[in-house]
């Protein structure tokens, strides 16, 4: 659970530092991609490819978990 936290502090502070610069800029919404709808699939694109880190990473943990837990029986 610890780590759980900490990996979430971590990613609140990135994408806090990431989003706040762009406050500084105009709004950019004519562009090419906005006004063709192409913006969506690449957002949906990146969200499939977060998702898909995120559960491979989780079930990385899971397994690493079980094989510690069956070291340290034997």
């Amino acid at each position: 659970m610890r780590k759980l936290s900490f990996f979430c502090g971590w990613l609140f502070a990135l994408l806090f530092l990431t989003t706040s610069p762009t406050y500084a800029q105009g709004p950019v919404m004519d562009t090419d991609m906005v006004r063709d709808g192409k913006i969506y699939v690449v957002v949906a694109v990146l969200v499939v490819i977060f998702i898909g880190i995120l559960l491979f990473l989780f079930r990385t943990e899971r397994r690493i978990r079980k094989l510690e837990r069956r070291e340290n029986n034997s």
